[in-house]
C-alpha cells in the first residue's frame, strides 16, 4: 500500500515571520488586516452568491495559503477573494459563473466605497477585463498550490469532541461560531484541524465556564498538545481586540471592480514620482556647497590668478552641472516614453482585442442573420412543395374519382348487357321446348297409331 498525505501545507512561525509580503516591505499590521480583509470579502461575498459555510471556509483557507508563497504588493487582495471564491466553490461542487462572482464583488466594493451602484454589463470592456483576469488569478493559486487543493476543517471534529465530552448543547454553537472566525487568521497554515478543533473547544469551554476532564487530559485523546491549544485562544483573542479591517492600498499593479478606479490610482502614483523625481534634486544639492565653496575662495584669494581659477573652476562645474541636468532630463525622457509606450501598447492590445471580440461577435450575428435568411427560405421552399403536393393530390384524387365513375358505369353497362343476353337465351330455350313438346306428342300419336294397327292385323289373321 501507498499512503500519501494530501493535507501537508503548514509553516512555521519562521516562515510566516519571513513571509514573501514582509521582504517586499509590508509590516506585520497590514499583512493581517490584508488577511483579515480578505476574508471578510470571501465570507460577505458567500453569503451573497448563497453558497454554503464549507464553501467560505475553503476559499479562506486556499487565500491564507495563496499570501504564504506570494505578496499582497503584487496581488490584489480583491482580485484573489474573488478567485478564491470561484474555485472553492468548484471545489466543494456548488459551482457559480464567473459572471455571477465578478457582478457580486463589483457590487460589493461600490457599497465599500459608498459609489453610485452601477450595473457591471457582461459585454463592456470593463467586464472582459476582469474575466481575463479572473482566469489568470484562478491559474495563478492552482499552479502555486501545485493543484492540491485538498482542505480538512475543524468543525467536522468539533461535534465529535463535544458528543465524547457531553457538554450542552449552547458549547456546540459557540464553538461552531469561533471555528468560522478563526478561519481569518493564519491557524490554519500552522496547526492541524485538530488542534484548531480542540483549541475552539476549549475557549467555547472557558467562555460559558464548562468543566472539561484533565485527569487524565481530554485533549490527549484527540491527538493535540496544550502549547497548540493555548496558541489557538491566544489568537483568537487577538482577533477580537482589533478593529474593523479596511483596505490599505498596498498593491503596485493594484486594480478594482469598479468602473472608477479611484482604489487603484491613488497608490500607483507616489511610486511614479518618486521613481521619476527623485535624481535631479540630488544633483542640483550636489552642485550648490561646490558655489559657496568657490565664492568664498573668491573672497579670500584678492590675486588676478586666484579669480581666473576660480572662473576656470566655475565654468567646468557649470558644465558638469549642465551635463549631469541634461543626462537626467534625457534619462526622465527615455523613462517616461517607455512607460507611456508600455501603457500605450497595453491599451492598444486591450482595444485590439475587444475589437476583434466585437468584430466575431458580428460575424457570429452575421451567421445567425443569414442561418435564419435561410432557414426561412428553406420553409417557404418547404411549403411550396407541400402546396404543390397537396395540388397534385387534388389533381390525383379527382382523376380518381373519374376513374372510379368511369368504372361503375362500364360495369353498369356490362351488366345491362348482360340481362338483355340473358333475356334472349331464356325466349330461345322456351321456343326450344315448346318445339320438343310438339314433336313428342306427334310421335306418340304416331307409335300408338302403329301400334293399334299390328293389334288389328293379328286378330285379322
Amino acid at each position: 500500500m501507498i499512503y500519501t498525505a494530501i493535507d501537508t501545507f503548514y509553516l512555521t512561525d519562521e516562515q510566516l515571520k519571513n513571509s514573501p509580503s514582509r521582504k517586499d516591505g509590508i509590516d506585520e499590521a497590514t499583512e493581517m488586516t490584508l488577511r483579515i480583509y480578505g476574508c471578510d470579502l470571501i465570507q460577505e461575498s458567500g453569503i451573497l452568491l448563497r453558497l454554503p459555510q464549507a464553501v467560505m471556509a475553503t476559499g479562506q483557507v486556499l487565500f491564507h495559503r495563496f499570501y504564504c508563497k506570494k505578496s499582497f504588493a503584487r496581488f490584489n487582495v480583491k482580485r484573489v477573494a474573488a478567485s478564491c471564491v470561484w474555485l472553492a466553490s468548484k471545489l466543494e461542487e456548488s459551482p457559480r459563473k464567473a459572471r455571477q462572482v465578478l457582478i457580486v464583488f463589483h457590487r460589493m466594493e461600490c457599497r465599500r466605497e459608498n459609489l453610485p451602484i452601477e450595473h457591471l454589463d457582461p459585454i463592456s470592456k470593463k467586464y472582459a477585463e476582469l474575466k481575463m483576469d479572473l482566469n489568470r488569478t484562478e491559474r495563478h493559486l492552482l499552479k502555486e498550490m501545485g493543484f492540491i487543493c485538498h482542505v480538512e476543517h475543524p468543525h467536522k471534529f468539533i461535534s465529535n469532541y463535544l458528543a465524547t465530552l457531553e457538554t450542552p448543547a449552547e458549547l456546540r454553537q459557540e464553538a461552531w461560531n469561533l471555528a468560522n472566525d478563526s478561519l481569518r487568521t493564519t491557524l490554519c497554515v500552522r496547526f492541524k484541524s485538530e488542534v484548531v478543533a480542540c483549541g475552539v473547544v476549549y475557549a467555547a469551554a472557558r467562555r460559558f465556564q464548562v468543566a472539561l476532564p484533565e485527569n487524565p487530559p481530554w485533549w490527549k485523546a484527540f491527538d493535540a498538545d496544550k502549547s497548540g491549544i493555548d496558541e489557538v485562544c491566544r489568537v483568537l483573542a487577538h482577533l477580537y481586540s482589533l478593529p474593523k479591517a479596511e483596505y490599505i492600498p498596498v498593491c503596485k499593479d493594484g486594480d478594482s471592480f469598479t468602473t472608477s478606479n479611484k482604489s487603484w490610482d491613488s497608490p500607483s502614483q507616489p511610486v511614479a514620482k518618486e521613481g521619476s523625481l527623485n535624481v535631479p534634486p540630488a544633483n542640483s544639492d550636489a552642485g550648490t556647497p561646490k558655489s559657496a565653496q568657490t565664492t568664498a575662495n573668491l573672497d579670500s584669494s584678492g590675486s588676478k590668478g586666484a579669480i581666473t581659477k576660480a572662473a576656470l573652476d566655475k565654468l567646468k562645474e557649470c558644465r558638469k552641472n549642465g551635463d549631469d541636468a541634461e543626462s537626467a532630463i534625457e534619462e526622465e525622457a527615455r523613462e517616461e516614453p517607455v512607460s507611456k509606450s508600455k501603457s500605450e501598447h497595453r491599451t492598444e492590445a486591450s482595444g485590439e482585442r475587444n475589437k476583434e471580440r466585437e468584430r466575431e461577435r458580428d460575424r457570429d450575428r452575421d451567421r445567425d442573420r443569414d442561418k435564419e435568411k435561410e432557414r426561412l427560405k428553406f420553409r417557404e421552399r418547404d411549403r411550396g412543395r407541400d402546396s404543390d403536393r397537396e395540388r397534385d393530390r387534388g389533381r390525383d384524387s379527382d382523376r380518381e374519382r373519374e376513374r372510379d365513375r368511369d368504372d361503375i358505369e362500364r360495369d353498369r353497362d356490362k351488366l345491362k348487357d348482360k340481362g338483355h343476353r340473358s333475356k334472349d337465351r331464356g325466349k330461345e330455350s322456351v321456343g326450344h321446348s315448346e318445339k320438343s313438346k310438339h314433336h313428342s306428342s306427334r310421335d306418340r300419336d304416331y307409335h300408338g297409331s302403329s301400334y293399334s294397327r299390328e293389334k288389328d292385323r293379328h286378330r285379322h289373321h
